[in-house]
């Protein structure tokens, strides 16, 4: 299968999961709004979302896939042993997590008090969604061995099918019409653990559909396997610095009533075109990265990787730039109902503008650290990024008073553009500049100033109408000037969009 039609494969499966995602939330927002049972319930799925973003966004590919190449001879043996560690490691994970809710809880939201019931409820979701964790870790070593076999279209499957298990939850709360109560929220937390294992049945069922699948699961810390977790612990850890970051946002805003829910919305709208970056670098260029340098092919590799960063940067640019231009409206759109009012469409914009401005640094990390993995180099990516989230966490303590949430955000943002900076001075392999970056920022400056123009002359319209008409007005003119400038032709973006079609 072609390059482009594994970005196409991969990208629309992706942006499918994410859309899905933003119609989950929109329930959740008319059913839950911005309050203290919303902070509860957010709070609450840090956790599970933390793992969700480690293991199902493709951060194992970059430590499984080298090793896998390898050993393909025996591969059935080396992933039923993983298999096994897996399970037992992050199951007795989840048991530990629900045992020790309340302890979780006190981490990540120190602000909400023990003895309050904000706190008991988000310890009561916490318990409720926790077991997805098991699921999830099973599920994304299958997924990396079915990118590694080039099975792209199959692994991208279970991750549309886990939002739509989410959708029907949320669905299912709307219409018991129980609104924002305890019941509502306990729905959508336990429906996690079920979509994991919607998620895991559809993997599995792909997984057997290879030549020599793996039939069991093992537990045996052999040299290979401890080779693999010392090389999958650092690149989750890489992985996971924006969930990690949003981790951090919801400790320092935490004693704020709303912020928590504010910050949550605003990052749900800011993960769909990062998720699309990073599901495509993960899912295709990573594999494609680390086949360049078992065969040795340092020119391959570079070339890959200047290639790479002009796909994130082609994407990541006109995605930040129109969510900070049009936040409001999008989020008036996507949630203002039910319990979610005015004022928190307008906080959770202020949010998403303040958030937007780190799109770019976050894509460009991952590529960066895309190539570092293909050189079974997992460590450099990893200190890398906690130095962007140290940055973040100081940023957020300086600006959290005097900003409030919209100051968290800012300092979310800032850890990805640390990280890729960090990484950028430490990468393996030579990135040759390009002019085709500098015209990809011209035409994203050209798309922003039409937007600002069309904003002007739509005056006060209606949210929805500015929304319909100026998201693909963005798109076409972002289009268009990346034909005139001369990055791609018209074939290859009308060849594109049949490949998203």
């Amino acid at each position: 299968m072609s390059l482009a039609r594994d970005l196409g494969t991969v990208g629309s499966a992706t942006l499918a999961s994410r859309v899905l995602a933003l119609v989950r939330d929109m329930g959740v927002a008319a059913a839950l709004g911005a309050g203290p049972l919303a902070d509860a319930y957010v709070a609450a799925l840090q956790v599970p979302n933390l793992f969700r973003r480690l293991l199902a966004d493709g951060a194992l590919n970059g430590a499984l896939v080298p090793l896998w190449l390898r050993r393909r001879g025996d591969g059935r043996s080396f992933a039923e042993r993983i298999f096994g560690v897996t399970l037992v490691a992050l199951g007795g994970f989840a048991l530990l997590g629900i045992a020790f809710a309340p302890a979780a809880i006190h981490l990540v939201a120190p602000g909400f008090g023990a003895g309050t019931e904000r706190f008991a409820d988000a310890v009561l979701f916490l318990r409720l969604a926790m077991a997805y964790v098991a699921f999830a870790g099973i599920a994304a070593v299958a997924v990396a061995i079915l990118n590694a076999e080039g099975r792209v279209a199959a692994a991208s499957a279970g991750i549309v099918a886990f939002n739509v298990v989410l959708v029907a939850a949320a669905l299912v709360v709307l219409a018991l019409g129980t609104g924002a109560s305890r019941l509502s929220a306990g729905i959508l937390a336990a429906s996690f653990a079920v979509a994991g294992v919607v998620q895991l049945a559809l993997i599995l069922a792909a997984l057997r559909r290879l030549p020599r699948p793996p039939r069991r699961a093992r537990f045996a810390l052999s040299d290979d396997v401890r080779r693999f977790y010392a090389r999958a612990v650092p690149a989750l850890v890489a992985g996971g610095i924006p969930q990690l970051a949003l981790i951090a946002g919801t400790i320092v805003a935490s004693p704020s009533v709303t912020a928590v829910s504010w910050l949550y919305y605003a990052c749900r709208l800011y993960e769909l075109p990062l998720g699309v970056v990073s599901g495509a670098v993960a899912s295709v260029l990573a594999p494609r990265l680390a086949r360049a340098a078992h065969a040795g092919d340092d020119k391959a590799v570079a070339a890959a990787q200047t290639h790479a960063v002009e796909v994130a940067l082609g994407l990541a640019l006109p995605a930040a730039c129109g969510l900070a231009l049009l936040a409001r409206p999008i989020a008036g759109v996507l949630f203002e109902r039910g319990a979610f009012t005015p004022a928190d469409t307008a906080a959770v914009a202020a949010a998403i503008a303040a958030i937007a401005f780190g799109l770019p640094g976050h894509a460009l990390e991952k590529v960066l650290a895309a190539v570092s993995f293909a050189n079974e180099d997992t460590r450099t990516p990893m200190l890398t990024a906690a130095l962007g989230l140290a940055a973040s966490v100081v940023a957020a303590l300086a600006l959290f008073p005097r900003y409030g949430h919209v100051g968290v955000a800012a300092a979310i943002a800032m850890a990805g553009w640390v990280g890729a900076l960090a990484l950028a001075l430490a990468r393996r392999g030579r990135l040759r500049a390009r002019p085709r970056a500098l015209r990809i920022v011209a035409a994203a400056a050209v798309m922003s100033l039409g937007l600002l123009a069309a904003m002007h002359a739509l005056g006060a319209a209606p949210r929805l109408l500015v929304v319909v008409l100026l998201v693909p007005l963005g798109a076409a003119l972002y289009a268009a000037s990346l034909a005139a400038l001369r990055v791609v032709s018209p074939r290859d973006l009308y060849a594109a969009a049949k490949q998203w079609h």
